[in-house]
């Protein structure tokens, strides 16, 4: 199988290193100042991004680290401290950012304490050498914690996807937790008002009954030369 370094561009090391570490962090500090106002993350973005003259990459990952106080107060109010029975996973979004971790590319931690990533969907995906690691993390882990049922939501319309659901279940066989599967058109919507979710999309945690933080452990205790971003923002994010 090709070796792929998922989420990687070469211009990161340059865009987030110790040197764009501080502009960065001003930036971050001005959009929450923004978005704790009421204005909408996108223009507020686009504003802060063109007065630091950041690139549209930089603009992404800020939009992605940050969060108004109002929902971050709102998502530590549903964190489970500790893994339940049964998960709902958002799964292209949980595997891609542990794919992303496996590959040394950016990952970003985020003000509520979640790890995201840059790497994007766009309604295509293959498995990479990567994937079956990643996977492998995911069950270990859970298995670990004793969770014993999980259902991952895969979006029906993006390429591969009842290729991952295979591997997901093939792998699930070796682990004592239940793996299920859900290829929707719609995995936002699934999730929304669902209990024991795991992603780090900021829309469905900010509509989910209650998520537990799944993938941050993962990559702490298992993936330790991944390269995470943290801007001293809030406490959450450098925990």
């Amino acid at each position: 199988m090709e070796i792929v370094r998922r989420g990687y561009v070469p211009s990161d090391r340059n865009e987030f290193g110790e040197a764009a570490r501080e502009k960065l962090t001003r930036a971050g500090e001005e959009l929450c100042y923004l978005m704790d106002r009421g204005y909408p993350v996108k223009p507020a973005s686009i504003f802060v991004g063109n007065h630091h003259l950041l690139s549209e990459r930089q603009r992404l990952a800020l939009a992605r680290i940050t969060s108004p106080a109002a929902s971050l107060a709102r998502r530590r109010q549903t964190m489970l401290p500790q893994a339940p029975a049964s998960l709902a996973l958002d799964g292209f979004n949980t595997v891609i950012t542990l794919e992303v971790a496996l590959s040394g590319s950016l990952l970003l931690a985020g003000m509520d304490g979640t790890v995201r990533d840059l790497a994007g969907l766009r309604g295509t995906y293959r498995i990479v050498d990567k994937t079956v690691r990643a996977v492998e993390l995911l069950l270990a882990r859970m298995d670990a914690l004793g969770v014993r049922e999980a259902v991952f939501f895969l979006d029906k319309q993006v390429s591969n996807s009842g290729r991952l659901s295979a591997l997901l279940r093939e792998a699930g066989e070796k682990y004592a937790v239940n793996v299920q599967t859900v290829l929707s058109p719609c995995v936002d919507r699934e999730l929304y008002q669902r209990e024991n979710v795991v992603t780090s999309d900021a829309i469905i945690l900010d509509n989910c009954v209650s998520w537990y933080n799944l993938n941050r452990g993962i990559i702490k205790d298992a993936i330790a030369d991944a390269w995470v971003l943290r801007l001293d923002l809030n406490a959450a994010s450098s925990s």
